[in-house]
């Protein structure tokens, strides 16, 4: 893995290389980064990271707003954010913009500009666009797809038999994830999906007994100040193996096989200067995800008793002690 991580750091070098070209253009410009989640947590913040990164030095002036949808799941305020959104770009004008996650493309790329003058930028759009009808005249974006089956690849060398359990809190894009795991992989789970922390503590206990192999989604950063308390529940009560595909869900876990939200940033950031320097969106192929970092929680090893091969320790991008 880190040879490989190595090939990733020369291939995005590569990558803002060769647009540099089109950031001569960003001279002057504006561009918009509306977050359909909010700062603090993990995947926004990295996703964030990449789009400001890529874009210091070019010139573009970069604004950044946040729709606050993942802790106010609410429709009527995620229509009312859409909105509020809507009237930034009126003000601010900007020459393209960068929407990252699903609610962003919903609730106000769909709705008002799908097809219009001003170009869009997405990423983060979990698994599937064509919901969406993108790729459009006018917009162009990154998909993101969980890579489940590598890490349950990883994990069934550990595990006791094969079912598999799937603990998530209850929000939309949780049971996006989990319906895409059975429709594309072919994968069975028994779901729970938590209503609050003392919920999920119900039901990682319960899936204990239930399951072998245990899978646990990204708390959407509603459980942040209960992190230390549930790391703690889970460390106490763990009995099978479990994993993740967030970095920032590893303490929580014995292997995540993490998803990297500053590509996700890296590559809109790129398309949008690719636009600036003259691109059509309708001319630029969605893409999808393509890295991904092992990550290996020493703890939890120890805890569950399991002796994971020297090799596997070797090729983690992070182990934690």
């Amino acid at each position: 893995m880190k040879k490989t991580r190595s090939v990733i750091m020369v291939l995005l070098f590569m990558l803002s290389f060769a647009s540099f070209d089109a950031a001569q253009g960003a001279q002057g410009k504006k561009i918009l980064f509306i977050d359909s989640y909010h700062q603090g947590y993990a995947w926004s913040d990295g996703i964030t990271k990449g789009i400001e990164t890529t874009l210091s030095g070019s010139g573009a002036e970069l604004k950044i707003i946040r729709m606050d949808t993942k802790r106010n799941t609410d429709e009527n305020f995620k229509k009312e954010a859409a909105l509020k959104a809507k009237a930034i770009i009126e003000q601010f004008k900007p020459d393209v913009v960068i929407a990252a996650d699903d609610n962003a493309s919903k609730y106000l790329i769909v709705p008002y500009y799908k097809d219009a003058t001003l170009p869009f930028v997405f990423c983060g759009v979990n698994w599937d666009a064509s919901d969406y009808g993108f790729p459009a005249k006018n917009v162009t974006g990154m998909i993101e797809v969980t890579p489940i089956p590598q890490l349950i690849d990883q994990l069934k060398a550990f595990a006791k038999g094969g079912r598999l359990g799937f603990l998530a809190p209850d929000i939309v894009t949780a049971h996006k994830e989990v319906s895409n795991y059975k429709k594309i992989f072919g994968l069975n789970f028994v779901e729970y999906f938590a209503k609050d922390v003392t919920d999920w503590k119900k039901g990682f206990s319960e899936l204990q007994d239930k399951v072998d192999i245990l899978i646990i989604d990204s708390d959407g950063g509603l459980y942040s100040n209960e992190a230390d308390e549930l790391k703690a529940y889970v460390q106490a009560n763990a009995k099978i193996v479990t994993g993740t595909t967030y970095d920032f869900m590893a303490p929580f876990a014995l292997m995540a096989f993490a998803k990297v939200a500053e590509e996700q940033g890296v590559w809109a950031a790129n398309t949008a200067l690719q636009i600036l320097g003259g691109a059509k969106p309708a001319d630029i192929p969605l893409a999808k995800n393509k890295e991904g970092n092992l990550i290996i929680n020493a703890k939890m090893a120890q805890k569950l008793g399991v002796q994971i091969p020297f090799t596997i320790i070797q090729s983690a991008s992070k182990v934690l002690e």
